[in-house]
């Protein structure tokens, strides 16, 4: 049975020269088989996380009509306002029961303090973990962190409200997809549904975990190390027993590339097998996404 491996993230960030290296092998192995890790001791505080989550309550209780006036500005901005069933993470199933505020460094600074030092932070983490990313593929240290320093990500607070009425055929809270960028941090409350497609095709539960984050790789990772690091499916299912009844909130902080960053096959990757993909600017590979997933709802 695969499961998703807990690494203590402390060994890396002050551990001597021995305990990095393990960290970096044990990075290694999970992006390479399952795509998914939990991270301890993060860097990341408690009280921070807290701060944010009950800001994200504060933010989904506001009435409809005020949340609609954040939506987006413009189909593809991918800032603002997301309404349920407005995002359709599978295509090819009816639109997701969530709500969600998407945030970028700029549009941060007007909400609360309390999620600009969030921001900060996770943008903080990312780095360090890039810097894990680059070190496991025998790559010079800032390889990655350079080429993600204009800081394009962007923080999801997401809302998975009760279920009031049946759903439709095939519809779940947030359908299966992989993650667009680099790597995501996600912070996650005990309600769960999170679920994790294994390379066997299985479905494997992604539950919180206390203390720590959830640490994905994404879809320009993968295309960068030729699938050497896999962008791996996952999906949030509608629980079956009494937490139908309860709100699940999550937060995500998706961590990508400069827009005018060429993804491109490492030259160190391409020892097993020829480049599976084209280079792609990351800006234009976002937008192709975001197009995918809004442009029939």
């Amino acid at each position: 049975m695969v499961t998703i491996p807990v690494i203590n993230f402390t060994n890396f960030t002050k551990g001597n020269a021995i305990n990095r290296q393990a960290v970096i092998k044990q990075i290694y192995e999970a992006c390479h088989e399952i795509g998914f890790v939990y991270l301890q001791n993060s860097g990341i505080s408690k009280d921070s996380i807290k701060q944010v989550f009950v800001h994200s309550k504060s933010l989904f209780n506001l009435p409809l009509e005020v949340k609609q006036k954040q939506a987006w500005s413009d189909e593809f901005s991918n800032m603002g306002y997301v309404g349920i069933e407005r995002e359709r993470l599978d295509p090819n199933k009816p639109g997701d029961l969530k709500e969600a505020f998407n945030v970028n460094k700029q549009a941060v600074t007007e909400i609360d303090a309390s999620i600009v030092s969030f921001y900060d932070r996770c943008t903080e983490l990312s780095n360090t973990i890039l810097q894990a990313y680059a070190l496991a593929l025998e790559l010079p240290e800032d390889f990655f962190t350079i080429r993600h320093n204009q800081q394009n990500h962007t923080l999801r607070l997401l809302h998975y409200p009760p279920s009031q009425t049946p759903a439709k055929p095939g519809q779940v809270r947030a359908g299966e997809h992989s993650d667009y960028g680099s790597i995501t941090l996600l912070f996650q409350d005990n309600i769960g549904g999170l679920e994790v497609q294994t390379a066997f095709g299985e479905w494997i539960a992604a539950p919180a975990i206390p203390d720590t984050v959830i640490v994905n790789t994404g879809d320009l990772m993968q295309r960068w190390t030729n699938h050497r690091f896999c962008s791996t499916k996952h999906r949030v299912m509608i629980p079956t027993d009494h937490r139908v009844n309860q709100s699940r909130y999550s937060m995500a902080f998706f961590c990508h590339p400069n827009d005018d960053t060429e993804i491109t096959c490492l030259e160190s990757c391409q020892k097993e097998q020829s480049p599976i993909y084209p280079p792609i600017l990351a800006g234009e590979y976002l937008l192709q996404r975001l197009q995918a997933t809004y442009g029939n709802s």
